[in-house]
């Protein structure tokens, strides 16, 4: 039985425990816990690499980012040329004319105006 019985009324019960209860963060805060390897206690982080490693050299250029919204929407030809798809293509379908829509298919050839604007924002295509 886990509990007894109080000796002037027998209707109530009063629990024990068997354990009793150990706040093991209270516990482990202690001094005298330092090597105790609880829960609680908190490990070195593992990737820690030495200094030597992580340092670059002088001469070598950070990389450089290219715009994410060029990088879908454009790519370049095997001669450096930048390819695109045509625009108004994506909805109201219904008032364009079928021969804007048959003209639009595939791809176009950007001018060079707007080609020089498209490489500066992906700097490795070729």
């Amino acid at each position: 039985m886990r509990g007894f019985l109080l000796p002037d009324n027998d209707l109530f019960r009063l629990h024990i425990p068997v354990r009793p209860f150990i706040n093991r963060r209270l516990e482990a805060s202690g001094p005298a816990c330092k090597g105790m390897p609880g829960p609680f206690r908190r490990r070195p982080h593992r990737h820690t690499y030495p200094k030597a490693a992580v340092q670059k050299r002088e001469t070598e250029m950070p990389k450089l980012k290219s715009k994410s919204g060029a990088k879908k929407r454009f790519r370049t030809t095997a001669t450096g040329k930048v390819r695109s798809n045509f625009a108004k293509k994506r909805h109201n379908l219904r008032k364009r004319t079928q021969k804007m829509k048959r003209t639009s298919r595939g791809t176009q050839i950007l001018s060079d105006a707007d080609a020089k604007i498209v490489k500066s924002y992906l700097p490795y295509a070729k």
